[in-house]
């Protein structure tokens, strides 16, 4: 039955586990965590030598996984077979290999624990096979996040983890990161590590411990370009040019189409108050602040302008559209027609 990666979890924490897991789709981070947790906890240490196992894939045919899934297990009430990379196995999409794993999810061993990790495809649901796995399976269909719900799932995420975090945090590491969730939760940990008798994540942290410039960052150059603040917005752009490594074009230019795009969605609100552009986009009050500011300075036809000259740099900077520019003078084109 198809579930979201919330009940998976509770029902694992509970020690509720079920015969075959198949967890699909384009978001990896919620796979590892549901294979993650079985692999670290299905199954005490000792037990683990003889009842756990781990293939890969591209090493495997269904005949192998279905071979050590009807084995039963040794001095243990369960065993554990888990299947990374499940999407690479030569034969899942042929009729003999479809028709082995369909007859083992039909009749699936009880003390066995299969877990199928099929990360960036989708298994054909128009056929037998996929209408059953989705029916009879723990069956976990992830999709990549939008980026307006990136801020409550970080701070559901941290909360999660026993801790809070505010929403200026959310903000910097929503900007700065992207909707990257394995990213995300490794740079929270490196926070966190550095934790002593705090429990909530703010600002100064991510500056501090995620290794971001507080001044030469892409939050300070929208802010910038929001408030027509051509000296600093150059400022930023070549440090941004000297160290290419810490700042990538096209992460740079995602988070500017996220600032004009959204901000071309405020030139139409009806209540262009700082606390409901603020809302709109569950950001902190100070950033719709930005968005009331930059109103003053980018009328219609120039966002459209700007819209235009982003998806053109994204291009360049992608390698789609021909240019002899290097990433750094894509960037210093790209803001000099921002700002004039």
């Amino acid at each position: 039955m198809a579930v979201d990666v919330d009940s998976i979890l509770s029902d694992l924490k509970n020690n509720k586990y079920s015969p075959v897991y198949f967890l699909q789709g384009d978001e990896p981070f919620f796979i590892d965590q549901v294979s993650d947790y079985i692999e670290k906890n299905a199954l005490d240490e000792a037990a683990k030598g003889f009842n756990q196992m781990v293939m890969y894939g591209k090493d495997v045919s269904i005949n192998d996984v279905i071979s050590n899934a009807r084995r039963f297990p040794m001095m243990s009430e369960r065993q554990v077979v888990i299947v990374k990379e499940a999407q690479n196995i030569k034969d899942i999409n042929k009729e003999e290999g479809s028709k082995r794993l369909l007859e083992y999810i039909e009749n699936p061993l009880p003390s066995t624990i299969l877990v199928m990790c099929h990360k960036y495809k989708k298994i054909d649901q128009r056929k037998k096979l996929g209408k059953e796995i989705a029916k009879r399976s723990v069956f976990l269909n992830t999709k990549r996040m939008y980026d307006n719900q990136l801020p409550d799932w970080i701070k559901k995420y941290v909360y999660s983890i026993g801790y809070k975090i505010n929403d200026e945090a959310v903000h910097l590491i929503n900007n700065f990161i992207g909707n990257n969730l394995e990213r995300i939760s490794n740079e929270l940990k490196k926070i966190l590590i550095n934790f002593k008798d705090e429990n909530e994540i703010a600002s100064e942290h991510v500056y501090r411990y995620i290794g971001v410039s507080k001044e030469y960052n892409v939050f300070e150059l929208t802010k910038a370009l929001a408030n027509k603040n051509a000296v600093k917005a150059n400022s930023i752009i070549n440090y941004f040019a000297a160290n290419p490594k810490d700042n990538s074009v096209i992460g740079v230019i995602a988070v500017l189409y996220l600032f004009f795009s959204r901000l071309m969605h405020v030139y139409y609100m009806d209540n262009k108050s700082e606390g409901n552009i603020a809302s709109a986009f569950k950001i902190p009050f100070t950033a719709g602040r930005d968005f009331k500011i930059a109103l003053n300075h980018y009328d219609l036809r120039k966002l459209e302008s700007v819209i235009s000259d982003l998806r053109n740099a994204d291009m360049q900077a992608k390698g789609i559209s021909a240019s002899s520019l290097d990433e750094g003078q894509i960037l210093k084109e790209l803001i000099f027609r921002i700002l004039h």
